[in-house]
């Protein structure tokens, strides 16, 4: 009975230490968003004064707002176009038996092992070779590519493992490929989808390097730019408190977004075919 107490305690203990270095960033970032002045550099975790100026310098100064649209813009349309690449794929290396299949889907995944830094100058060339240099577009094009490799390995195996009378019985009753991904398909992949979808979206949206490199013009930036190339009033001052309520104004849509999803991401993560 007291060693049962004791691992629980033990348990309960470890999981809340983890909790609280998780979340203890976010944290200190929300409660220093709402410090100006000399208050930013004292250590306080239960602040007594808040203040909004920090938001409204954020809101107000620069684009800001334009950068954060640019940026939804940019990852929605990644998302769109990576799922609905990947789940095409995913059908026909899941379903269609040629050969070479297997190496392909390796192929595809050893997309995802080079880092950023090693095909920057490489994309930089493709990018301004098709006239996309400074685009919204040139960041649509260079996200999809490393978002692909995840999601359709994740959608290939999630669809192996569909039962294959699904797919039979639609057949047999006239259906086409497309009418069989579409009406067939898609509704059992919900789950899988969505948890692809979420992570291709928050890569979008937190991704650096590509948007520092392939935009040049404030107006095409994203916040992640934004916010690294915010400045104060001269050049040896960091604008902490704005720089944090621009974290935090990043921040809250994929907690929002999570929070939302969280019962699909967790279905899709587990889920290994359909049950019956």
């Amino acid at each position: 009975m007291i060693w049962n107490l004791t691992k629980n305690t033990a348990f309960y203990a470890l999981v809340t230490l983890i909790v609280v270095l998780a979340v203890f960033p976010f944290y200190y970032a929300i409660i220093t968003s709402f410090k100006t002045g000399s208050n930013l550099f004292t250590v306080e975790y239960f602040p007594s004064t808040f203040s909004l100026e920090n938001y409204v310098s954020v809101i107000n100064a620069g684009s800001f707002t334009r950068n954060l649209l640019n940026s939804l813009i940019v990852s929605t349309l990644v998302v769109l176009l990576a799922l609905l690449i990947a789940v095409t794929a995913s059908f026909a290396l899941a379903r269609v038996r040629f050969r070479g299949r297997s190496l392909l889907l390796l192929t595809i995944l050893s997309v995802s092992m080079f880092p950023q830094i090693a095909v920057l100058a490489g994309l930089f060339e493709v990018v301004r070779f098709l006239g996309l240099y400074n685009t919204l577009w040139s960041l649509v094009f260079s996200y999809t590519i490393f978002t692909l490799p995840f999601t359709v390995w994740v959608l290939t195996t999630f669809m192996r493992d569909l039962p294959i009378e699904i797919e039979e019985a639609a057949i047999v009753d006239g259906a086409t490929p497309w009418v069989i991904i579409t009406k067939v398909f898609l509704p059992l992949m919900w789950p899988a989808m969505v948890t692809t979808g979420l992570l291709a979206f928050i890569a979008a949206w937190n991704e650096f390097l590509f948007a520092l490199t392939f935009t040049s013009s404030t107006e095409v930036r994203t916040v992640p730019v934004t916010i690294a190339l915010l400045s104060g009033a001269s050049a040896h001052e960091i604008p902490w408190g704005t720089i944090m309520a621009a974290s935090v104004i990043v921040t809250v849509p994929l907690v929002v977004l999570v929070l939302i999803f969280q019962r699909k991401i967790i279905s899709g993560l587990t889920a290994g075919g359909v049950k019956g």
